[in-house]
């Protein structure tokens, strides 16, 4: 029996997960949050995405990362996202058409590599950007071997200063709390966010909302009663439902078997 779902590695990069046939696929990005790629989560968000006829690529940015660490979300390179989405619309399995979905510091990733593509006119930036809980502003870094509840031995506050993110080679412009110019970027933009999220404010998704409606754009926004930061079983339903119709409206189902 030929498997519904097909691993393929992208050279220097990774393993992408997509329909069985030749393709050519749309193609989706898939960038983790604080759990670290080697967690599944991405590997899991890009098999639900591949079994509705995209190919996925579930992108492994933190660093040190390994199957017991989550790893560092610390001057992680942009550019090297940058270059993980040029091989994949390259991809002989890809249609060339690409997008990026984040969740979370995900979410922040995507939103970044859109808009610094956009902020130095870089071809082949994401033909549609998703983001789910994403903050409106650069975060600090997060390393994953710190992490403890409050009041635990060990446990320490968020420090500012550790940058998350470089863009070749420096992070002056993406200092923490330094808002994000998304509204640089002019293609099909989806948010979300759950409206019971502790983790991360709904209203950093409505303050994205509001300055990308006053700089002339229309986000597709959906916000859900009662959901948490990781969302319950009906809670992702729904989102899938949402993220799956936002790729279909924009990016070009061209399969063939």
């Amino acid at each position: 029996m030929q498997p519904v779902i097909v691993r393929r590695l992208l050279p220097d990069f990774g393993t992408t997960y997509g329909p069985a046939g030749e393709g050519p696929f749309p193609g989706i990005v898939v960038l983790h949050g604080s759990e670290g790629g080697w967690s599944g989560w991405s590997h899991r968000i890009a098999v639900i995405l591949a079994a509705h006829g995209f190919i996925a690529y579930p992108h492994p940015y933190s660093r040190s990362a390994n199957f017991w660490n989550a790893g560092a979300i610390k001057d992680v390179p942009l550019e090297t996202t940058v270059a993980a989405l040029r091989a994949f619309r390259s991809f002989s399995p890809c249609s060339g058409k690409a997008g990026i979905y984040g969740v979370s510091r995900g979410a922040e990733h995507a939103l970044l590599v859109a808009t610094l593509m956009a902020k130095y006119d870089l071809e082949g930036s994401a033909d549609a950007i998703a983001a789910h809980a994403a903050p409106d502003v650069v975060c600090g870094a997060f390393d994953a071997k710190n992490r403890r509840e409050q009041g635990d031995p060990g446990w320490r506050a968020w420090d500012p200063s550790e940058r998350a993110w470089s863009w070749n080679g420096q992070s002056d412009d993406l200092l923490p709390t330094t808002p994000i110019e998304i509204e640089r970027y002019d293609g099909p933009i989806f948010l979300s966010h759950g409206l019971a999220d502790a983790v991360w404010s709904p209203d950093m998704t409505r303050r994205l909302e509001a300055r990308l409606r006053r700089a002339g754009r229309q986000p597709v926004v959906c916000l859900y009663d009662d959901e948490p930061h990781v969302p319950t079983s009906a809670g992702e339903n729904r989102h899938n439902e949402d993220i799956l119709s936002f790729f279909s409206a924009h990016l070009s189902l061209r399969v063939s078997n």
